[in-house]
């Protein structure tokens, strides 16, 4: 059993990708793809670049198509059809059930839907109580509140199918305000462990904090709003960080798989020294100072000047506490 288990949320993706993405890889996706069709019916030429084209890498379709065409791969005969009788499946792996099992004890899971993976031969690869969360803040959202969980499965329909809400909710200071938004997209914050809500209420950009959200409904009253291009409220809400960033232990990979989810620049400026630059949500501005100071002495931020402050005062903050 894993004790203490202490990781960042790059080292998840990469587990994740390890478990799921290397045992069925685009080769076996896009190949099952191709028997699946070709079960039904002979493949012409045209269907099989297509189907290969559609589910694979551009890289892997030089491989796969010739594999197949020429019979390297037994799989597809000459005239489109094949040896398979049914259409093939990938059954999961007890590592895959073990993951998954876990996952479905993360409370935010039951945000999504009722989902359950009930392996009852697999123990859970790891628990909750297992994992070590550090530098982030312990009031986040109620994601076992009942009436937590309807407002968000409805804000997130919301998002997915460009309808307007009308929204009860509680201000900072405790009072009541009723508010009609169209919503553009939800956010989450690692480090306050809290969804967000940005849309436009009427004709200007409004962030709502799922956790003070007391009703929603559908909302039928008339109104019109304007649409901009990208997200909601991204001109006065974005901001950026620039820094120098040294490619010592594969440091450049790592930052661009870090700030997977950011829009960002690269640009090499020396042989192995690099100039990114990262936007972000001025929200995330606490969050941002802790991953940028979690590469240590291989980034260093050079602008703007107020984030070089808000990095100097992290640093001189953990240094009286003795961190």
């Amino acid at each position: 059993m894993i004790s203490g288990l202490c990781m960042s949320s790059m080292d998840w993706k990469a587990v994740r990708q390890m478990i799921f993405s290397e045992l069925y890889s685009a080769y076996y996706n896009t190949v099952a793809a191709v028997l699946a069709a070709a079960v039904s019916h002979p493949l012409t030429d045209s269907e099989l670049r297509r189907i290969v084209g559609k589910n694979a890498f551009g890289e892997s379709a030089l491989h796969i198509l010739p594999a197949l065409k020429e019979e390297r791969w037994q799989l597809i005969r000459t005239d489109g059809t094949t040896p398979i009788r049914r259409r093939p499946d990938m059954p999961l792996t007890m590592l895959q059930r073990r993951w998954l099992k876990s996952i479905a004890m993360d409370p935010r899971i039951r945000l999504f839907g009722d989902l359950t993976f009930d392996f009852p031969e697999a123990a859970p690869l790891f628990r909750p109580e297992d994992i070590l969360v550090f530098d982030k803040y312990s009031d986040g959202d109620p994601y076992e509140d009942e009436t937590y969980i309807a407002n968000f499965r409805l804000v997130l329909d919301a998002v997915r199918k460009k309808y307007p809400l009308h929204i009860e909710m509680a201000s900072g200071k405790g009072e009541l305000l009723a508010v009609r938004i169209l919503p553009e997209r939800l956010e989450y914050s690692e480090k306050d462990d809290k969804f967000r809500l940005t849309g436009k209420e009427g004709h200007y950009a409004s962030t709502i904090n799922l956790g003070r959200i007391i009703s929603c409904r559908p909302s039928e009253e008339p109104g019109k709003y304007r649409r901009e291009p990208g997200p909601a409220g991204q001109r006065g809400r974005q901001k950026r960080v620039v820094f120098e960033l040294v490619d010592e232990r594969n440091a450049l990979e790592r930052a661009l798989m870090h700030f997977a989810h950011f829009r960002k620049q690269a640009e090499r400026t020396a042989d192995d020294r690099y100039r990114v630059t990262v936007y972000y949500d001025r929200e995330d501005e606490t969050e941002m100072v802790i991953r940028v100071l979690s590469f240590g002495p291989m980034v260093r931020v050079t602008e703007p000047r107020r984030f070089v402050g808000l990095i100097k005062q992290r640093l001189a903050d953990q240094k009286s506490c003795g961190l």
